[in-house]
């Protein structure tokens, strides 16, 4: 069976983070191209308060000027992922799973929906009950209804069936951060956190082994010893 190394960075700075990534996609990519195996990787952290832009995000999404942000102490980064705006902060489990989505025998659109299935799985297990709201991805709550929210966001990238970036679960996040953006783009939508949510404190180390646990169970894979 196919393994993966989950690795914890902790509470580490974005464009850190983003750089170490940017390293271990490469060096997927190359190993694919000489026909070599992949390490598979799931990197686990929080972030510092950073506003990041996808791709396709608007800077209309930005409420406030930059430099007023920075100087707020929120860093502002364009990413090379998926998705519009969005914000990392402590308190916010972000996880970077780092697959070769072909050697796993699945699709983008595939792979997207098993991140969400480990994360509702995830959450379910704290009592919060969850799902996918229809043309949104991510993970939300009160479906259908005025009240719909979003506790998770996900954006990747991927090339020649290799990932990075990945998923941001709001565990106990300072949810007024998000009162700087439009959270994903997505006017009128609210978002939450699992510790609002329950009304009570959230160990986020058994979120994280929680997290571990679902992307073995759904991709299929063992995990390996950490490194």
């Amino acid at each position: 069976m196919i393994e993966f190394t989950p690795i914890d960075w902790g509470l580490t700075p974005y464009e850190q983070a983003r750089k170490k990534q940017l390293v271990e996609f490469e060096s997927n990519i190359s190993k694919k191209l000489k026909g070599e195996e992949v390490s598979n990787i799931l990197f686990m952290c929080e972030h510092k308060p950073v506003i990041t832009f996808g791709k396709s995000a608007s800077s209309s999404n930005l409420l406030f000027n930059k430099t007023w942000l920075v100087k707020k102490g929120i860093e502002v980064y364009e990413t090379e992922r998926g998705g519009d705006v969005t914000f990392h902060g402590p308190g916010q489990l972000v996880v970077y799973p780092h697959f070769d989505i072909e050697m796993l025998q699945i699709g983008v659109k595939e792979y997207v929906f098993k991140i969400e299935e480990v994360i509702i799985r995830t959450i379910a297990d704290f009592g919060i009950e969850a799902g996918r709201s229809k043309g949104f991805t991510g993970v939300w709550l009160d479906l259908e209804t005025p009240k719909e929210r979003k506790i998770a966001a996900i954006g990747i990238k991927c090339s020649r069936g290799v990932t990075m970036h990945g998923l941001a679960l709001n565990i106990s996040t300072d949810l007024s951060y998000f009162n700087y953006i439009v959270p994903c783009g997505i006017e009128g939508k609210g978002v939450t956190s699992m510790e609002k949510e329950l009304g009570r404190e959230v160990n986020i180390s058994e979120v994280k082994a929680k997290i571990v646990f679902y992307f073995s169970e759904i991709f299929g894979m063992n995990i390996a010893v950490s490194k």
